[in-house]
C-alpha cells in the first residue's frame, strides 16, 4: 500500500518524501504543479489541489496512510474521499498553537475533521520553525549583513524542518503513533541573539544586529516585502492569532499560528506562518524528535549550516 504526501514540495514535505523513499515505501506526492516538483524518480507525482477535492481520487487510490497539509477549505470532503479510497490513517501537519488554545480557525478544524471521520489519526504540532528566520532575516543578511529585530534576548526553541519530517514520516509508517498529538520543539533554548550568532558562524562573517521597537520593526519588514511584509502585523504584536488588532506590548513567548516551513508550492498558506507574535505560554508538554523517533534532534547551528547558501 502507498503513502500519500500532500504539501510534498514544501520544506517539511520534501523531507518527508525523502524519509519515506529511504525506508523503501511506495510514495506518492500531491502538488498543484507536478512539472516543477523535482522529487526523487521513485516518487509518483500527482496533480491535485486540496481546495478542489475532485482532483484527488487518482492520487488516493491504493493509499494506506496520508500526510495532510493544513488547508481548512473543503477539508471534510477531502477526508471523506480519503476514507472512501481506503486510507487507514491521516497524519496532520498541525501546530502547537492548537494545544495552547490559540488556534481555533486554521489547524484545529483540520484536526477535527480527521478525528470525526473515524480514521486513525496522528497530529504533529510543531512550535517555532527555524526556517521562519530564513524568511525574516535572509534578505537583509544577504544584502547588508544586517538583522533588525525586537526582543533579542527572549528565548525560544526553534525546530529544524527535518526534525518535523522525521516525526511525520514515523507516524505515517508506524501504527504505534496512531491517536497521538505530538507537540515538538528543537533540542535547545536559544535567544534571537544566539540564533543570529549561529547564522554568522555558518556564513563565516559578522552580522550587524539592531534591536528596535515593534513599530520600527514592523515598518522595516513591511518595506522588505515578501513573507515578512505579509506577516509584519502579526510578527510584531499588532495583530492577534485570529487577525484582530492587538497591543504589541501585550505578552511573552509564543507558539506558531502557521509555520513558514509548510509553504506548499511556494505560496503562503491561509493564516500566515508568523512566529514572533507573543502570548502567555501555557504549560505545553514539549517533545523533541529524539523523544518520538529515537533519532538525533538537530540543533539550530546545524540548521544554519544546512541553509548557509540561503544567507550568502
Amino acid at each position: 500500500m502507498a503513502v500519500l504526501v500532500a504539501g510534498a514540495t514544501g520544506n517539511v514535505g520534501r523531507h518527508v518524501v525523502g524519509r519515506l523513499v529511504e525506508a523503501g515505501q511506495d510514495v506518492r506526492a500531491l502538488t498543484r504543479r507536478p512539472g516543477a516538483a523535482a522529487l526523487p524518480p521513485e516518487v509518483r507525482v500527482f496533480e491535485g489541489d486540496l481546495t478542489r477535492p475532485e482532483t484527488l481520487p487518482p492520487a488516493l487510490e491504493g493509499v494506506r496512510t496520508m500526510l495532510l497539509f493544513p488547508v481548512g477549505e473543503a477539508v471534510d470532503e477531502v477526508v471523506a474521499l480519503a476514507a472512501k479510497a481506503g486510507v487507514r490513517r491521516i497524519v496532520v501537519l498541525s501546530s502547537a498553537a492548537v494545544t495552547a488554545g490559540y488556534d481555533t480557525e486554521y489547524h484545529y478544524p483540520v484536526e477535527q475533521a480527521v478525528e470525526r471521520s473515524g480514521l486513525e489519526w496522528t497530529h504533529v504540532r510543531p512550535g517555532e520553525f527555524a526556517v521562519n528566520s530564513l524568511y525574516l532575516w535572509a534578505p537583509s543578511v544577504k544584502a547588508e549583513r544586517r538583522v533588525v529585530d525586537v526582543d533579542l534576548d527572549t528565548p525560544g526553541t526553534p525546530i529544524h524542518e527535518a526534525d518535523i519530517a522525521d516525526v511525520a514520516a514515523a507516524a505515517l509508517m508506524d501504527d504505534r503513533h496512531a491517536g497521538k498529538a505530538y507537540n515538538i520543539a528543537g533540542p535547545e533554548a536559544l535567544t534571537h541573539r544566539d540564533q543570529i550568532a549561529a547564522i554568522a558562524a555558518a556564513i563565516g562573517e559578522p552580522l550587524r544586529v539592531e534591536e528596535v521597537e515593534p513599530e520600527e520593526a514592523r515598518e522595516f519588514y513591511r518595506a522588505q516585502g515578501g513573507w515578512a511584509a505579509e506577516n509584519a502585523d502579526f510578527l510584531f504584536g499588532f495583530e492577534d492569532y485570529s487577525g484582530e488588532t492587538a497591543d504589541p506590548t501585550g505578552a511573552t513567548s509564543g507558539v506558531d499560528r502557521q509555520d513558514g516551513g509548510q509553504l506548499q508550492d511556494g505560496e503562503r498558506p491561509a493564516g500566515g506562518e508568523a512566529q514572533e507574535q507573543t502570548w502567555e505560554e501555557p504549560d505545553i508538554p514539549w517533545l523533541t524528535c529524539t523523544d518520538i523517533t529515537g533519532g538525533p534532534a538537530r540543533t539550530y547551528a546545524e540548521w544554519a549550516r544546512d541553509h548557509v547558501d540561503d544567507f550568502r
